[in-house]
Parts: structure tokens; sequence; C-alpha cells
């Protein structure tokens, strides 16, 4: 029997990767739900995809239908920009916590099963060489540390979740994802510092001739994950063969692809430099370090590292990510520079 699928939030980097992956893949059905429909263009032309345009603090009783009416209900709506962790706390806790909490109340309402975008910032500042989804504490900062909101937000749903999963029968997954890259990210057009991911920052920078900024010098680590590997694991949890993915956390993310943001720059700069009317650009950009301060403000924290234990994963689904971090570069680059159609030539 072919699922339905609600997707919340589907114009967004996961949500239109998800939508396609789950067109391309599966006879399952997609609903789909977002203030626009820009990043959807190859998922409206299929007859198993339903987009409805809108706001999920306008149209709650259409999400409410929905919610009734399909399978799995993923919620991947939410406000993820660091600068707007510092600058709007509280319009991140009314989308992030408040609009997702009532979707998940209607998920145990009508007994639902809910896939839900937890993150790899509910770890903090763990001191664990490998972030593991049962083991390691979720160590905040300070109050006065904004930054903190967002994790803290994520946290406390993830929690309730587990409650509702663990004393109400709620049938539910959660995934935690670690720096997903690839086509697709951001808009690399006009781009105001620090309101989009680092990679796509970057790229938008370096291609209109303006300086990359290195947070503290950007030797803060991260594991990048491509974009493709993280919806085959995707996939598998929302097929949830044999109840493999049910009342279960999942770290999605790549542990051999542990690379500083200063050294993800340098591997940007030097592939960019490979395409046509770009061979000089390694001699023409310019890196400039700040303070994190002085980037976000005083309420921003950062983290030395985030590496995922992806050992759930690969034993309860099967799965392990396959994408180096220079070949997920290529791919991006061949997208925004090239034009190349990414999603049908894959």
């Amino acid at each position: 029997m072919s699922k339905k699928i609600l997707i919340l939030g589907a114009n967004g980097f996961i949500g239109s990767s998800l939508s396609w992956a789950i067109l391309k893949n599966t006879d399952w059905e997609v609903y789909a739900f977002d203030m626009s429909d820009k990043k959807l263009a190859h998922c409206l032309k299929n007859e198993r995809f339903h987009f409805f345009e809108g706001d999920v603090n306008i149209h709650k009783e259409w999400i409410e239908y929905h919610i009734k009416k399909c399978d799995v209900v993923i919620p991947l709506i939410a406000i993820a920009t660091p600068t707007l962790y510092v600058q709007d706390p509280i319009r991140v806790f009314n989308l992030d916590f408040e609009s997702n909490l009532d979707i998940v109340k209607k998920c145990v309402k009508y007994g639902r099963r809910i896939i839900f975008p937890s993150t790899s910032e509910v770890y903090g500042m763990c001191q664990d060489k490998a972030f593991d989804e049962y083991e390691s504490n979720l160590t905040l900062g300070p109050v006065p540390k904004e930054r903190w909101i967002y994790s803290c937000i994520k946290q406390l749903i993830d929690r309730v979740i587990w409650g509702y999963g663990n004393h109400e029968g709620l049938d539910f997954t959660l995934f935690r994802p670690f720096n997903f890259i690839g086509p697709k990210l951001d808009d690399i057009k006009n781009r105001k510092e620090g309101s989009s991911r680092v990679m796509t920052q970057f790229l938008h920078n370096i291609i209109n001739d303006k300086p990359i900024k290195l947070v503290d010098g950007g030797l803060q680590k991260r594991s990048f994950t491509f974009i493709d590997d993280a919806m085959k694991c995707m996939l598998k949890i929302i097929e949830n063969k044999d109840n493999c993915a049910s009342g279960r956390i999942f770290n999605i993310g790549n542990p051999y692809m542990e690379f500083s943001i200063k050294e993800l720059a340098e591997m940007l700069i030097e592939e960019i430099s490979k395409y046509k009317g770009y061979e000089n650009i390694a001699k023409t950009v310019k890196i400039e370090t700040v303070s994190s301060e002085e980037y976000y403000g005083k309420a921003y924290q950062d983290v030395a590292f985030r590496v995922p234990s992806i050992k759930e994963a690969e034993e309860r689904l099967g799965w392990k990510p396959q994408t180096d971090l220079r070949t997920a570069i290529r791919l991006t680059l061949d997208y925004h520079l090239l034009g190349k159609d990414y999603e049908l030539e894959q």
C-alpha cells in the first residue's frame, strides 16, 4: 500500500530534496506545504505531488486535515540561521517551538507517525569524540549566550516527543542532521553576510569578489554530509522496514568528512578555479579573520568540533554515507556555475 507523506516546509533544502527523492525512488504520495515552491519545480510536474502554499500559523485547519489524512508527518518548518538566534530569539522560539509543538500534539491526537528533525546542535559543547544519540551529554552555554536557544528548543521537543512515545504510544523517529550540503542549500545570489549556511556564504563571496570571513580563524571543525547520502537515510527511516526506525534517534552525518571551516574555504577556492572564467580566482580572493562577537554579536558562542557516531544508522538502517567533500563541492558548483540540472542528472 502506497504511503501518504506530509512534508511541512517542503521548499527548504531538506524538504525539496526529500520530496524529489520520494517521487524518484518510491510510489508514495507527497502532500507538501510551504510559503513558496521555488525549489520544487520538478516535483510540481509529478501527479503524486500535491502542493499547498500557506503559512503554518495561519492555515492550521489545512495542516490538521492533512495530518489526519496522511500516514507520516515530517515537520521541517524552522528557523535554522545562527544570526537570527542572537538577533531575534523570540521569533525563533515562536516558530521552532510553539508551531512545531502544535503539530506534535496533532500527531498524538490522530495516531500518526512523526519523523521530526532534531539537530546536531542539541549536543552543544559536548566533549565526546563522537556524539552518541543515547549516551552523549547535551551541554549548552549560559542563558545570556542566546545562540543556544535553537539547540535548547530542539532538545526540549526531542524530550516531549520521546515522552509521548514512551508514555502515550506516539510512533516517532528523531533524526539529527550534521551539516548537510549540496545544490539548493541556499540561493547564492544577493547573500547578506551571515544569513546563509557557511558553504553557500563562502561561494557567494568568492564569485562576487567579496572577502571570505573566517570566524575566529575558521578553526572550528564540522562533519559535512552530502544531501543525496542524507536522503537515502531518510527514505530508509520513512520506509521503517520491520519498525527499524520507530522510537529511535538517528544521527545523519558523515564522520569521515570532518574538516575545519578554513579547510572548506580553501577547498572551495581550489575547486572554483577549475571552472572557466574563474581560473585566477585563487589570486584575487581575500580571506579575513573576524571574531565571533564581531560577526554574530556578543550573544554568540561556538563549538570546536561536531562529529557524529553513525553506528545506530549503520546497524538499524544499513546506511552509510558514500560521498567525499570534493565530490559534494563539485556537484554543487556544477549546479550553480554551469546550470546543470542536478536532480534530473542523478
